[in-house]
């Protein structure tokens, strides 16, 4: 149990800093609303009407998507570089990990994830 008091030393002193710092901020920070600051603001300009609406759900998809398949083909590189190491188990491994990718990918598009209407 002595091994982990390092450990959760650390989390308490984190907890303890980022609660220091929410704290000081609502005793320290400036507290005067008038209604120029609450104004929205963008690129120098007033905004002069509201936003036209909503994307649509099928950018957000798209977008987690392309990051899923993207971290997941991320570790390709670590592989790349040992495969010689690793012989003909990491070669198996890798071929299980890419099935799986390929299998997601072709469930997204068979869904109409990828499709842009």
């Amino acid at each position: 149990m002595l091994e982990y008091a390092a450990l959760l030393l650390f989390a308490v002193l984190a907890l303890a800093v980022a609660l220091a710092m929410l704290f000081a901020n609502r005793l320290f920070g400036p507290r005067r609303p008038n209604p120029v600051k609450l104004e929205p603001f963008e690129c120098g300009v007033p905004p002069i009407a509201l936003p036209a609406g909503r994307l649509p759900v099928h950018f957000y998809v798209a977008a987690m998507l392309f990051v899923v398949f993207d971290v997941e083909l991320v570790f390709l590189f670590p592989w790349a570089v040992l495969v010689e190491e690793l012989g003909w188990f990491g070669l198996v491994e890798m071929g299980a990990f890419l099935a799986i990718v390929v299998a997601g990918f072709v469930y997204a598009w068979r869904q109409g994830a990828l499709e842009w209407k």
